[in-house]
């Protein structure tokens, strides 16, 4: 980061103390790197894509420096509120030039080891926000979904949202209640060690070609995303129902590939590669012991943009 050598007057949240009255852009920006961790987090629940989380991010570090925060006494909300407007302009913006049906879109999938990872991704994904969840966010109004995002999972009070909106208190607070309503439809996830039984079921199942076996473990109304990319843009679709779905997934077998158990934002998931290199990525969704949907992820584009430096990628022996 660059500093202009300027000096403003801050007091910082939790200092206790009347003597400091200025700080100059060193200090500014260890408060902002302080703030990082939080901003990201934020970014990505409104967003729901990491590499655009960090745009808005450091789009809010320019804004700091041009800005003059003499008189804020709430640095970290202030921040907050700034990435708050970076997201809503980024979600208006890719509104407007998507033209893939929102409901057979893969959202972005955030891999992790199965037994944990990146200290700063498990801070962002902290109460992280499944699969199922972003789908559903995904098919918000921008105004909605940035509403509910901050008061909801940040606490951020409606008077705050409301200029960011460009509306007034009480109907930034209908925004949120629309989007609640639609947010509590999304199935609950069960715990880590029942996904991780429920999916070690499908992929043995699978793997066996046991069609009945693959029944057993899906809800009968389980959604399939499929994900192939520009190549394949005829095959990216919504496949529905459990025999269906079973169908899918013995049809498309790769016995030359192996897979390892990973997690896919903060849920089970299966990483399947060749020759050490990913061919595709699976996100499940487990409610009620049984799996309601899969996302799949095979776009060689988006496959080559995940963050994978913390797996070994699986190779057959």
């Amino acid at each position: 980061m660059s500093h202009r050598g300027r000096s403003i007057r801050h007091l910082p949240d939790g200092w206790n103390t009347e003597d400091v009255t200025v700080i100059d852009d060193e200090l500014l920006a260890t408060r902002f790197e302080a703030d990082r961790s939080h901003l990201k987090a934020v970014a990505y629940r409104v967003l729901g894509s990491m590499s655009e989380a960090d745009d808005a991010v450091q789009e809010a570090w320019v804004r700091l420096q041009r800005a003059d925060t003499r008189d804020v006494d709430n640095l970290t909300g202030w921040l907050t509120t700034v990435v708050g407007r970076v997201c809503l302009d980024m979600l208006r913006s890719r509104a407007s030039r998507r033209e893939d049906p929102l409901d057979v879109r893969v959202p972005e999938l955030v891999v992790e080891p199965a037994d944990g990872g990146d200290p700063e991704h498990e801070a962002v994904m902290a109460d992280s926000v499944g699969t199922a969840l972003l789908v559903v966010l995904g098919t918000l109004a921008p105004a909605e979904r940035l509403a509910f995002v901050l008061h909801d999972l940040f606490a951020v009070p409606f008077d705050d949202i409301a200029p960011i909106v460009g509306r007034t208190p009480a109907a930034t607070r209908q925004l949120a209640s629309r989007a609640r309503r639609r947010v509590q439809g999304a199935p609950v996830p069960d715990d880590l060690p029942r996904q991780r039984r429920v999916v070690d079921a499908f992929t043995a199942a699978a793997r066996d070609g046991d069609f009945e076996a693959l029944l057993t473990v899906l809800d009968p109304d389980v959604v399939l995303r499929v994900d192939l990319g520009a190549l394949n843009p005829d095959l990216t679709a919504a496949v529905r129902g459990a025999a269906e779905v079973a169908g899918q997934a013995l049809r498309f077998r790769q016995p030359a590939a192996v897979s390892r158990r990973v997690l896919v934002n903060g849920g089970m998931g299966i990483l399947v590669a060749a020759d050490g290199k990913p061919t595709s990525l699976m996100s499940f969704t487990v409610s009620g012991g049984r799996i309601v949907a899969i996302d799949v992820l095979s776009d060689p584009e988006r496959l080559a943009g995940l963050d994978l430096s913390a797996l070994d990628l699986p190779r057959r022996t």
